[in-house]
C-alpha cells in the first residue's frame, strides 16, 4: 500500500512550490485527463501556467468579472499572466491622521498625490490654517496645479473649517469633506473625499500641545497602473499578484481534492495518482475546508519513508538471500556428490 502520511515540510523560499500540510491532493491535467498529486515542486511553463516537472497543468478556479472566484465553476489551468498589467485605479478616500499642535499660529501644509481614472498623477496641496478668532478651529484649504498655468486651481470644499474639543483635543466631527472643482483636463464632477478616523481611535487627527504639528496623509485609495511583479499563494489556495503600483490581485485559487479511500487511487508514475472505483471520487474544494489541508507556498513536502526502518529491512533481505543462497549451494554439492556416487 502507499504510504500517504505527513511528510516534514522543507521550506524553500521559491514562490512556485506548494506544499500540503494534512489531507489533499492537488488536481493537475495532462493529456486531456485528471489526475492528482501531492508533489508541490512546481513550475511556470512558457505560457505561464503552473505546472508540474512533467508538465502537467495546476488545476483551480479562475477569478470572475468582480475579482471574485466560484467554486462551482468548472476547473481550469492556473496561469500566472507574466508582463500583465493591472488597471489604475481611481483616488476616491483620502485618509488624514496626526496631530495639530494646540495654540499653533503657522498654517500647517500636507501634500499628497491622488490619481484619476486614467492613472495620472493629481498632486494636492492642503492647507490647515489656525483661526485667530475662533479657538480649537482650523480653516481647511486645497490646491492643485492648473495645466498650462503656473497659477493652482483653488478646489472646492464641501466644508472648510475643522473644529476640536478643547477637554479631549479630539475632533468634534469626521465626517468627510468633499473635495471637486478640479480643473479643465479631468472628468466631469471628478470628486474625491478627505476622511478622517473616527475621534479617539488609532491614527486620529487630534489638537494636543506640542512644539510642532504631525498632520500627514495616512492613506489614499487610488493607484497607477503597474506590470505584475510577483506573486504568492495563500494556505487556501487564493493565487495572489503584486504589482508594481503597489496593489494585488487574485489570479485564481488552487483546487484541493479529497478521497474517501486514498490508498485506492491507481499509480500512474511521476507521483501521479488516479482515481477509481475502490478510491472514490475527487471531492473538490478549498485547502483548509471540508477536511482538507492547507497550503504552504514556498516549501516542498519531503518523503515520508522511515530511512532507518528501510535500511533495517534492506540487511535483513540481504541476510535471508545470503542463507538461502547457502542452502541452495549446500543442496547442489550434496545432489552433485550422490550423482558421482552412483
Amino acid at each position: 500500500n502507499t504510504n500517504f502520511g505527513q511528510g516534514t515540510m522543507q521550506q524553500t523560499g521559491v514562490s512556485t512550490d506548494l506544499a500540503i500540510s494534512g489531507n489533499g491532493f492537488l488536481v493537475v491535467s495532462q493529456g486531456g485527463q485528471n489526475f492528482y498529486t501531492r508533489d508541490g515542486a512546481l513550475q511556470l511553463d512558457a505560457a505561464g501556467q503552473l505546472v508540474t516537472s512533467t508538465g502537467a497543468i495546476v488545476q483551480g478556479w479562475a477569478p470572475g468579472a468582480n475579482g471574485q472566484i466560484n467554486q462551482n465553476s468548472p476547473l481550469t489551468g492556473i496561469t500566472i499572466p507574466q508582463g500583465q498589467v493591472a488597471s489604475p485605479k481611481e483616488t476616491q478616500n483620502i485618509t488624514l491622521g496626526g496631530n495639530l499642535a494646540a495654540g499653533a499660529t503657522s498654517p500647517v501644509v500636507v501634500t499628497t498625490t491622488a490619481y484619476d481614472s486614467l492613472g495620472s498623477p493629481v498632486p494636492i496641496t492642503f492647507t490647515f490654517t489656525p483661526s485667530t478668532s475662533t479657538p480649537n478651529q482650523w480653516s481647511v484649504g486645497a490646491t492643485t496645479p492648473t495645466p498650462g498655468s503656473s497659477t493652482p486651481t483653488n478646489l472646492t470644499l464641501s466644508s472648510t473649517t475643522i473644529s476640536f474639543n478643547s477637554t479631549t483635543g479630539q475632533l468634534t466631527s469626521t465626517s468627510p469633506i468633499t473635495i471637486g472643482g478640479f480643473p479643465s483636463g479631468f472628468p466631469a464632477g471628478y470628486k474625491m473625499n478627505l476622511d478622517f478616523p473616527t475621534a479617539g481611535s488609532t491614527g486620529a487627527v487630534t489638537q494636543f500641545a506640542g512644539s510642532s504639528s504631525s498632520l500627514a496623509v495616512t492613506n489614499q485609495d487610488g493607484a497607477a497602473s503597474g506590470a505584475l511583479t510577483g506573486f504568492s499563494i495563500g494556505s487556501n489556495g487564493t493565487v495572489q499578484g503584486t504589482y508594481a503600483n503597489g496593489t494585488k490581485q487574485v489570479l485564481g485559487q488552487i483546487a484541493s481534492a479529497l478521497f474517501t479511500n486514498p490508498e485506492g487511487l491507481a499509480k500512474q508514475g511521476n507521483l501521479l495518482y488516479k482515481s477509481t472505483l475502490n478510491s472514490g471520487a475527487a471531492q473538490l474544494g478549498a485547502a483548509g475546508a471540508g477536511g482538507r489541508g492547507t497550503f504552504v507556498g514556498g516549501s516542498v513536502e519531503g518523503s515520508n519513508v522511515n530511512l532507518g526502518n528501510e535500511l533495517t529491512n534492506l540487511v535483513l533481505a540481504q541476510t535471508d538471500y545470503q542463507a538461502n543462497t547457502k542452502v541452495v549451494s549446500t543442496t547442489a554439492s550434496v545432489l552433485q556428490a550422490l550423482v558421482q556416487n552412483v
